[in-house]
């Protein structure tokens, strides 16, 4: 198995740390990483982090998942002045998933640091959340650069006081069309502060803006060459409909495994799991670095003995850890990065034996499962859960073989004599005495689950974040306006729809038809197009209809009732140099100011639904809530705190 390694320009792993510890972290960084798992840096952390914290710009040439959030955020975490409300860095992220994931990723580092605020930009967020947020005051901003811009350009961001820039996955940003923005808010922050520039890839333009924004940087080049061994089948089952623990639940009744290996991030989780698995009947034990050693080599015996069936570990716990038995990893708790995901399944499949890798993850986490699967080399295929009929069938097999085993091993004379009592005193049959022993046997528990009490979407997502539900619910709109078969006929011409295929077609059921005014002759890619329209509305990709580039301009399906707040945006959105200039399309692809009846119709029904209070009817079509048109709610901090 080959671990991400460093370029040859980079130092060897004989004088690269082996601890956090050894970079000049402060205490209260180091302890946060220890309750997180974190022990030794990834190649990029070693040499970027030392770097960074001299205040030297730095240009890291560095993919998704080599562990470059924390390269960069325990670094500028260290310099932070968590006594002033000003924003003290700046991190640009292509995509809204990523703005939400870095901005986690500070607050789970600072979890140690006292009145820290990060705040996530991005649109398809209500503006009066982002400003309340920001007029409170907030130490790091993460956000996509159209809406970075946006609040410069309203006065409502200020960054006088910027001490670090960073630019994350600056070759994403190229490619979805906001290079023009990155380069306008440069321009607008102070010359004094740091900078460091984050890549996967060194296209020209962005060699010319390190040359032009970056001030003798040192630099980070990292290369993933990861592999994961070929006798480990990988599956992932993407979090919905179902709360994970009862998903969990499936899978290790239907499973055929010898010993199960389960990976949560926190000691606190794993200690919570494994009470939670063993009041379910499971033979499983937590596993973390709380643990004194005596009692975790006790555990781990137990596992190889046979006396235990899970463990449910941390990473730090599960360091080196190596037990026959063990058939199953299951990444109960996503990694933070490819290299943690190529060690916990690493546990299984040795020394020639087959295993297996069960990934959980979020929706919003299918980033860093591509990332996952680029890293590995290899396809993780998609998990379909055990249905009720495939778990009952198994409980069946199972108490079927319980009694086979009984029947075989003797000795039940006494048993037959009762038996036989009960029927003459009882005039009750063999089979129907039978049937009661095996209701006794179960101590209580129902052997079969029952169809009717099965976890509902909604049950499953009260242990949802807020904002967990809200994607849920826009991705609920959304869906039953999407036509499964239009979307499969927009086959890619020459960077979108056929010319000839598009023209002239009525947009699908519950859609509208827009044209914006970009096209072939500015070098536009629908991948453009789509990123641009999923940051500023908030809607998923998948929710974007048919796009058709033509050379001067372009047509898109958007869901029907469009917020005029959104619609006011995406006017100013840029996408390869070019304002986007949304307008409805009439039938011939022209421009058209005035909506369809059915959008019309749609429109006034949700804004008569905002003034009567049923602020629901606003999530539709799959964009996100807002409040304009209607009472003004409370304000949600947008920000997260460390408590």
């Amino acid at each position: 198995m080959t671990h991400t390694e460093s370029s040859a320009a980079a130092p060897s792993s004989a004088t690269r740390p082996n601890l956090f510890a050894d970079l000049g972290l402060p205490d209260d960084l180091l302890g946060a990483l220890a309750g997180l798992g974190y022990e030794t840096p990834t190649p990029v952390q070693a040499e970027a982090i030392p770097e960074l914290l001299t205040g030297r710009d730095l240009l890291g040439h560095a993919p998704t998942g080599t562990g470059k959030t924390a390269a960069f955020a325990l670094p500028l975490l260290a310099r932070i002045d968590t006594a002033a409300n000003t924003v003290h860095a700046l991190v640009l992220t292509p995509t809204r998933e990523l703005a939400i994931q870095v901005a986690e990723a500070f607050h789970s580092y600072a979890q140690g640091l006292r009145d820290f605020h990060v705040l996530p930009l991005y649109g398809g967020q209500p503006y009066h959340g982002q400003i309340s947020a920001l007029r409170r005051g907030v130490q790091v901003v993460v956000g996509t650069p159209g809406r970075v811009k946006d609040h410069l350009s309203r006065g409502t961001l200020v960054l006088d006081s910027l001490q670090a820039l960073v630019l994350d996955e600056a070759d994403e940003m190229l490619r979805m069309g906001f290079i023009d923005d990155v380069e306008w808010i440069l321009e607008r922050t102070p010359e004094s502060r740091q900078t460091a520039l984050f890549s996967a890839t060194m296209p020209r333009e962005i060699e010319r803006i390190a040359r032009r924004h970056l001030r003798d940087p040192a630099t980070v080049a990292i290369k993933a060459r990861a592999a994961t061994a070929e006798t480990v089948r990988q599956r992932a089952w993407i979090v919905s409909g179902m709360h994970k623990l009862d998903a969990l639940t499936r899978i290790l009744e239907v499973e055929t495994f010898d010993a199960i290996l389960v990976f949560v991030r926190t000691r606190s989780a794993a200690v919570e799991l494994a009470d939670k698995l063993s009041a379910r009947g499971f033979r499983a034990a937590a596993l973390n670095g709380d643990m004194p050693q005596r009692q975790r080599e006790q555990t781990v015996g137990q596992l190889k003995a046979q006396k235990l069936d899970i463990l449910v570990a941390t990473d730090v716990a599960a360091r080196g850890l190596d037990v026959a038995r063990i058939t199953h990893v299951i990444n109960y708790d996503i990694p933070y990065d490819t290299e943690s995901y190529i060690h916990r399944i690493g546990r299984t499949g040795r020394a020639g034996r087959t295993g297996e890798a069960i990934l959980f993850a979020a929706p919003r986490e299918r980033r860093m499962l591509n990332t996952i699967e680029r890293a590995t080399r290899s396809r993780i295929e998609p998990l379909t859960l055990p249905s009720i009929d495939e778990v009952n069938n198994r409980r069946i097999d199972i108490f079927k073989q319980r009694i086979i085993k009984r029947l075989g091993e003797g000795e039940l004379d006494v048993m037959r004599d009762i038996v036989a009592q009960l029927q003459q005193e009882q005039e009750v049959s063999a089979q129907d005495i039978a049937a009661a022993l095996a209701h006794l046997s179960l101590n209580g528990r129902p052997l079969l689950l029952d169809a009717a009490v099965q976890p509902t979407a909604a049950r499953a997502r009260r242990g949802e974040t807020r904002r967990d539900q809200r994607a849920h619910a826009a991705r609920e709109g959304a869906s039953r306006f999407r036509s499964a078969t239009d979307r499969r006929d927009a086959k890619p011409g020459r960077g979108g729809e056929s010319e000839e295929r598009g023209k002239n077609r009525a947009p699908a059921e519950g859609f509208e038809l827009f044209r914006i005014e970009v096209g072939h002759d500015h070098g536009v890619q629908p991948g453009n197009i789509v990123g641009a329209i999923a940051n500023e509305a908030g809607l998923d990709a998948q929710h974007i209809g048919r796009v058709a580039i033509r050379d001067a301009h372009s047509e898109v399906e958007l869901p029907e009732g469009m917020p005029r707040e959104i619609f006011q945006a995406l006017k100013k959105a840029w996408v390869c140099g070019q304002q986007l200039r949304i307008s409805r399309a009439t039938k011939n692809g022209g421009p058209s100011k005035t909506r369809s009846k059915t959008a019309t119709k749609t429109a006034s029904k949700a804004a008569a639904g905002v003034k009567k209070g049923r602020a629901k009817q606003r999530a539709n079509k799959g964009f996100p809530k807002r409040s304009a048109g209607g009472p003004r709610r409370k304000p949600q901090r947008r920000d997260v705190k460390s408590r």
